[in-house]
Parts: C-alpha cells; sequence; structure tokens
C-alpha cells in the first residue's frame, strides 16, 4: 500500500511540474513502470534509481529551468495533491513575499477594532461621572474621543470634513472587496478558470454573504429575519454587480460610478415623502437632525425612496396572518336590476372579489304588442363593478337585502334569465336559525394557507416593524460605488507598469478628488448620511478610505516596516472567520471564558480596578477578548488554516 501511495505521489509532481511555464521536459526524461516496483527509468528503459532520489532530482531541475512555484490551488507532493474548496476550512499557502501585505494589515486593522468593540472606549466614556475613576481621568476628552466609536444620530459629517471613524469602519470593509478582487480574479484567471466559472464563483459568493448576514440578523428570533442592513448582505447584494464590471476597461469603469451616483440621487429627488408625512410615527426626530427640510428633505429619516421601498418588499418576506373572519355580514347595499356588485381590498396580502346577484323585477306575463319582448333592443346588463369597500373574506355568502316591493314572493319560480334563485332555494341552503333580520350569517371558512414556498423561507410571522437606525436595504446600489473604487485602486496596485511611488502618488490624488467632490455635493445637493449610503457619502467616506489604503501601503509596501505589520495581518487573513466571531460569540467569550480563567491572572497583573465596572472594567474586558481572538487565529495562521467563500 505504501509502495502505491508512493507512485500516485511520484505522478502527480511530474504532472504538476509538466503544467510549469518553462520548466523541465519530463515526458522525455522520466516514466513510471508499475513492473519496476516503483523505479523511475528513462526513455531507454535503465533504472534511475529509487523513487525519493527521482523526486529531488526532479525538483532540483524544476528550481533550475524555470518557475519552482506550484499552481495555487494544489497542496505538496507530500499532500497526494489535494485541491482546495471555496468555502471550507482549508490549508492554503501562507503570504508569500510578494503579497500585498497593506491590503492585509489594513483589513487585519479594521477587523480588530471591530472585533474588539472599540477596545471599550464607548463604555467607559458612558461610566457615572460620579465615579471616581474621572477623578484621575479627564471626562470631557474620553466623551471627546467616544465621538468616533459611535454612530452620529443621523449627519455623518460634522465641522464641514470631520466624520466619526466608527462610520468608517463599513466603507473601509467594502472597500477593501473591491481591492481585492482584481487580485482573486486574475489568480483564478491564471489557474485557468473560465468567464462563465469565475461568474459562477462570484454569484455563488454573493448568495453566501447574503445569506450569512440575515442569519446574524436572525439571532435571537424564533424564525428568519429576512432584512438586509447587515454588512455582509450589503456586500453580498452588490458583490455580483461589482464584480461585472471588474473586466471593463477603466474609462467604463469611471463611467458605470457615475451613473450609479447620479441615478440613485435623482430617484430620491425625484421621490420626496408627502407634504404631511408623519415622521414621528416612524421615528424620525426633527431636534435630533434626523429630518430634512426644502430640496434635501428626500433624504430624511424612514421617509425617503429606498424607506418605501422597505415597506412594500420586506412585509412580503414573512407569512401575514389574514384578518379574522367576521361571525356576521351585514345586507348588501341595493342595487339596480341587473347590475353586478362586488367589493374588493387594495394592497392587501391577500384579496378577495365577491359578486352580489340581484334579481330582476318581475315582468308581466302579457306585454302589449308595441312594447318591445325583455332584452329586445334593449342594452346588456352592466358587468360586474369591483368598488373600493371593505372585503368580504372568501368564503362567505354576501346577503343580497331586496325591497320587498320587488322581490318575488317566496313562491315564485326562477325567473328566465335570472342569476338568483327562488327564496326557496334561499331557505333551504341557509338555516332559519342563522338568517339575521339584516343578512345572512355563514359558517366561517378558514382561509388558505401560505404557498410551500412561504412556508418554508418565509415562516416569521411577527409583523414588520420600521428599521429604527433609519437603514434601508437598496443601500447596496450606492455601495457598488464604494467597492467599485476598491477595484480602481486595485487595479493601481495589481499593475506593473508604475512603480511602487507612482502608484502612491496616484492613492493620494484619487483620494484628495473623492474628498473634494464629496464635501461639495454635501452643501450643495446631497447630505452626507452614511445611513442611507448617499452619493455624497460615497464620496466623501471613499476619499478617508483610499487615504488609509496609502498610508498602509506606504509603511507596509514602500517603507521595510513589514514585520510591524505581522499582528495585523493574523487577523486580516482571517477576516471574515474573526467577524463572524465577534458578531456571534463574544458574550460567551467574555463572560466564560476572560472573566471565568483569567480573572485571577488580569487582577494580579493589572490590579483589582482592572475588572472594576466603575474603573476599567469596559477596557479591560474589550482588550482580553480580543486577544483571546487573536490568540486563535494565530494558530490557525500557523496551521495555514482559512476560512475561505
Amino acid at each position: 500500500m505504501r509502495t502505491r501511495m508512493d507512485r500516485l505521489r511520484v505522478v502527480k509532481y511530474v504532472l504538476s511540474l509538466e503544467d510549469q511555464p518553462g520548466g523541465p521536459d519530463v515526458t522525455e526524461s522520466v516514466r513510471l513502470s508499475a513492473a519496476a516496483g516503483g523505479t523511475a527509468v528513462n526513455s531507454a528503459g535503465k533504472p534511475q534509481g529509487a523513487v525519493s532520489n527521482r523526486i529531488e532530482s526532479l525538483r532540483s531541475a524544476g528550481a533550475a529551468g524555470g518557475s519552482s512555484e506550484r499552481p495555487r490551488e494544489t497542496l505538496a507532493a507530500g499532500e497526494a495533491g489535494r485541491r482546495l474548496r471555496p468555502g471550507r476550512l482549508q490549508d492554503r499557502p501562507a503570504p508569500s513575499a510578494n503579497r500585498l501585505v497593506s491590503l492585509d494589515a489594513f483589513r487585519g486593522f479594521i477587523m480588530m477594532m471591530l472585533a474588539a468593540g472599540g477596545f471599550g472606549v464607548l463604555a467607559f466614556s458612558k461610566i457615572s461621572e460620579t465615579s471616581p475613576v474621572w477623578q484621575q481621568h479627564d471626562r470631557a476628552f474620553w466623551t471627546g474621543l467616544a465621538v468616533h466609536f459611535d454612530h452620529p444620530a443621523w449627519l455623518s459629517v460634522f465641522d464641514t470634513w470631520k466624520v466619526s471613524f466608527w462610520d468608517l469602519i463599513q466603507p473601509a470593509f467594502m472597500f477593501m472587496v473591491g481591492v481585492s478582487m482584481p487580485f482573486s480574479d486574475a489568480r483564478r484567471e491564471t489557474l485557468g478558470h473560465g468567464w462563465l466559472r469565475r461568474a459562477g464563483h462570484a454569484l455563488g459568493r454573493s448568495v453566501i454573504l447574503t445569506l450569512m448576514g440575515v442569519f446574524l440578523y436572525s439571532l435571537g428570533k424564533e424564525r428568519t429575519n429576512w432584512i438586509f442592513p447587515n454588512v455582509l448582505c450589503q456586500i453580498g447584494l452588490g458583490y455580483f454587480f461589482a464584480w461585472l464590471l471588474l473586466n471593463l476597461r477603466v474609462a467604463f469603469q469611471f463611467g458605470a460610478f457615475v451613473v450609479i451616483l447620479v441615478g440613485y440621487w435623482g430617484w430620491f429627488r425625484m421621490n420626496p415623502p408627502p407634504a404631511d408625512y408623519d415622521y414621528a410615527a416612524v421615528y424620525a426626530s426633527k431636534e435630533k437632525g434626523e429630518v430634512f427640510e426644502g430640496r434635501l428633505e428626500a433624504w430624511s429619516k424612514n421617509g425617503n425612496a429606498a424607506f418605501f421601498f422597505d415597506q412594500w418588499l420586506l412585509p412580503q418576506l414573512r407569512t401575514q396572518t389574514p384578518p379574522a373572519v367576521p361571525e356576521s355580514l351585514p345586507a348588501a347595499p341595493p342595487a339596480e336590476a341587473g347590475v353586478l356588485r362586488g367589493n374588493r381590498i387594495r394592497f392587501a396580502p391577500w384579496r378577495v372579489a365577491t359578486l352580489s346577484y340581484v334579481q330582476d323585477p318581475v315582468v308581466s306575463a302579457v306585454q302589449s304588442a308595441d312594447e318591445p319582448a325583455a332584452g329586445a333592443g334593449q342594452p346588456a346588463p352592466a358587468p360586474g363593478v369591483l368598488e373600493d369597500t371593505p372585503p368580504v373574506p372568501a368564503g362567505d355568502v354576501p346577503a343580497a337585502a331586496t325591497d320587498a316591493a320587488a322581490a318575488p314572493p317566496a313562491s315564485a319560480p326562477v325567473q328566465s334569465g335570472s342569476l338568483e334563485p327562488s327564496s326557496d332555494a334561499v331557505a333551504s341552503d341557509v338555516p332559519q336559525s342563522e338568517a339575521g333580520a339584516g343578512g345572512v350569517t355563514a359558517e366561517p371558512v378558514q382561509a388558505a394557507g401560505p404557498p410551500w414556498y412561504q412556508q418554508w423561507f418565509f415562516s416569521n410571522t411577527a409583523a414588520y416593524e420600521v428599521n429604527r437606525g433609519g437603514y434601508t436595504t437598496l443601500n447596496f446600489i450606492p455601495s457598488i460605488g464604494t467597492t467599485l473604487l476598491g477595484i480602481l485602486c486595485g487595479q493601481l496596485l495589481l499593475s506593473s507598469e508604475k512603480r511602487a511611488l507612482e502608484k502612491l502618488g496616484l492613492l493620494v490624488a484619487l483620494a484628495a478628488g473623492c474628498f473634494v467632490l464629496g464635501v461639495a455635493a454635501h452643501m450643495t445637493v446631497c447630505p452626507i448620511v452614511k445611513r442611507i449610503w448617499t452619493p455624497s457619502w460615497v464620496l466623501f467616506s471613499g476619499g478617508y478610505v483610499i487615504t488609509m489604503l496609502a498610508v498602509f501601503y506606504l509603511l507596509f509596501d514602500i517603507l521595510p516596516l513589514r514585520l510591524l505589520a505581522f499582528p495585523l495581518v493574523v487577523v486580516g487573513t482571517n477576516s471574515i472567520l474573526i467577524y463572524m466571531l465577534g458578531q456571534t460569540v463574544s458574550g460567551w467569550v467574555r463572560e466564560q471564558v476572560v472573566r471565568v480563567h483569567f480573572t485571577g491572572m488580569i487582577e494580579s497583573v493589572l490590579g483589582p480596578k482592572a475588572l472594576d465596572p466603575q474603573w476599567y472594567a469596559p477596557v479591560t474586558l474589550s482588550t482580553a477578548t480580543f486577544l483571546v481572538y487573536w490568540l486563535f487565529l494565530l494558530w490557525l495562521y500557523r496551521q495555514k488554516i482559512f476560512l475561505r467563500i
């Protein structure tokens, strides 16, 4: 068995060398003979030594004759050529020497701040002002610093150009997704993946990211909560569309960027809220700056076009409970002879149209010769009319109230052409005990259940609630612009036509242009609001995140400071994993790991105040929780285990 495995390893290793450009012609120099019992022979059939010796010679030949790098999806020969599969925890090569360290470090920095909860700065600033901790620290300083670890109520800019750092977390995440796209797509193309295969991978990644976001928003709920403000949902909804723009010319990419921002701005501008719109009913306050006036009113909190779209879409992703069936029905209003009256409900999850048939008046059996026969030359009865009146639930029988004089006698037979049976027939169908003075009482009929797909996937019966933060599903449309900025920067960094300093200069120039345009748009046509991802926010935040990338590129890819980036790279290479850990088990790690197992060590090193909630507990617990995550990620990094989607 061992000999057979060795032969298989040699075969896979030889095939990998044959696939290398510029590598040795192993087809002519090596042939494997099953009869030789694992001994390699040349074209003349002479033994060349043991299998292990031949492997070493092939390695030497590969190193001397061409590229010695194996395809990325194939592991070392000793691992029998196992292939990587996206979406699993798996082994893959550690970052190589020519890897863009700045991107991993930038991603690691953002995820570190998010997973650590800002290292407890916001919670520390909210400690009661009577606490003794403020006798040793300046509370005003910490309160001012905490502004950058929280989201503002609505407007995302202050003092003309300043922004909360916490508002930049999500655009930085989306921007880095765009920066990495050219690198990952180029690698897959090098591996021989065609356009359709790469498109399928991008579409699958979009679906997975969206479902992961929905999963996070469903934690603690009884049923799946189909809402999409989570950053993973936003990335997933826009990822495939951004990927479609990846291989276009730069001019077309800039054109798409302009179309997305201008089109989204125009849609908001042409759909302002009604003049008498009740903002208080949707948790918007003018005192908090959440309601704009005049030409900017279309970007008010929960009073904008994207909010109205959510009011239509999100309730449909739930199983609505039908209204209760009334025990009795009122009499239908009188109608003209031969006219069908009906009822319907508008904008409801279930619709019913019922028709009430009114009998024609009794026609005399004898008519004069100059009197036309009934129906001859007369206009046809009007068709059924659907009116905007309250609905009649399905299965109930509407009562036809007719005047006693117009109604036929109880013994009258059914008239020719009449749509209503005689009163005897009605009496036989409806028991006397159920008949009322004003109508007919019907047995309640159970409404038909929802279709199978709604029962399987949209079984949440809880009523849809307005998002009190003002976030909307369609934020992903302008956020494609943020990802597209990342694609442009990634293409620039991937290019071999420009030197590093030239790339740095172009990054700074692009950041300055976006920043100036964003501020100008805010002061003229569109406010900077992160919660609804306004076009001005795309430009404004784009200037900041591109500047951050330029700083990391200078420090870790131009200057010889890569070693300092290692703690951040450990986090950045497993960014999805640490994000999911931070969103799911942070509370458990803090209470059941840090407090239970490390309280003694922390208090002995930092003192008893370190875990006192009136002193330094917010900072200590947040920092210790992140350190637990980092040690786990370090172990994964050393084992070369990464979560890929």
